[in-house]
């Protein structure tokens, strides 16, 4: 097989291009035939997994973070949109977050990531699509969706200079509990249910976690053909919000008595009053959106996933 290694170098604040000379050598031990090109700019990644494809590759391995994983799955889905089998897909998780791979089950050690891709076949991987807000046409995603708090405390995050990580986040997280404007009146249609509330925060997983640190699915699997729902039921207090906090971080939300849970493969969300403050995979969907269509398609791409990942929850 001949694989195309696409590397964003501001990936983990800088991390991934002084770990791309560790990766050629990963790569090369393992008689890998590969070749890397690096990312100049936004969607670049999208681009270069196109082109990839157009070249005759085998396999398109992301090396970077979530957003470079993004991307490179909305290059590959370009392809499926065009009725045509793309590359198989493989990570190498050196960014900061890693929610994607760590979702799929692909190692953390990007050396075992090396490893795994030049010796496992690919596996079935679900992917889903958001139409709506600042993408009418749909955006593709790999690992989730974040509505409301989760999206706030995001932003808020990015724009810190010189602080990163969880660190960014809890900073993120103060500055949204400051603020905590009210939550958003919403009409949600799954399974042929109809549900209004008011939700502070809506999560839609095709993984497990977001933020590197908090688990809204904690048993989503995504080779299942199902996203997993996991979203506040009515308006909550600051202090309500803050020990849901303490409980996405354990991944022990389930059963809540503020906390609704369900899996399906498609959902209709509506802002009936308010707007929607959405993210895809850490990209920005809206930030004063009014509906949302959010779909998954099974089995839609295939990646370098541990066989031990598959079912490990049935």
């Amino acid at each position: 097989m001949r694989y195309k290694v696409i590397l964003n170098p501001v990936a983990g604040k800088g991390r991934a291009l002084t770990l791309e000379p560790e990766v050629e050598k990963a790569l090369k031990r393992l008689g890998v035939d590969f070749s890397v090109s690096l990312t100049v700019g936004v969607m670049d990644a999208a681009y270069l997994a196109e082109c990839a494809y157009e070249e005759g590759f085998d396999a398109v391995i992301a090396a970077g973070g979530d957003g470079t994983c993004n991307e490179v799955i909305n290059g590959l889905m370009r392809i499926v949109d065009r009725g045509e089998t793309p590359p198989a897909f493989g990570v190498l998780p050196v960014g900061r977050g890693n929610d994607f791979s760590y979702g799929a089950g692909v190692p953390a050690d990007f050396h075992e990531a090396c490893t795994m891709i030049a010796t496992l076949p690919p596996r079935p991987l679900d992917v889903g699509c958001i139409e709506g807000g600042f993408y009418p046409e749909g955006r593709y995603f790999g690992n989730g969706i974040g509505i409301g708090f989760d999206t706030m405390v995001g932003l808020e995050a990015a724009k810190l200079k010189h602080v990163h990580g969880f660190a960014a986040y809890v900073i993120g997280a103060v500055k949204t509990f400051l603020r905590f404007p009210p939550p958003p009146k919403i009409r949600l249609l799954f399974n042929d249910q109809e549900i209004q509330t008011r939700a502070n925060q809506i999560s839609i997983l095709n993984g497990k976690r977001m933020g590197g640190t908090f688990f809204m699915a904690p048993d989503g699997m995504s080779d299942d053909g199902l996203l997993d729902l996991c979203m506040t039921s009515k308006a909550l207090t600051r202090l309500e919000m803050a020990g849901l906090i303490i409980r996405y971080i354990k991944g022990t939300q389930a059963g809540h008595r503020a906390i609704m849970t369900e899996r399906s493969a498609a959902f209709s969300i509506t802002a009936q009053e308010g707007g929607l403050v959405c993210h895809a995979d850490g990209e920005t969907i809206c930030t004063d959106g009014r509906h949302l269509d959010i779909t998954l398609f099974p089995g839609a791409l295939s990646i370098f996933a541990p066989p031990s990942f598959l079912g490990e929850h049935r």
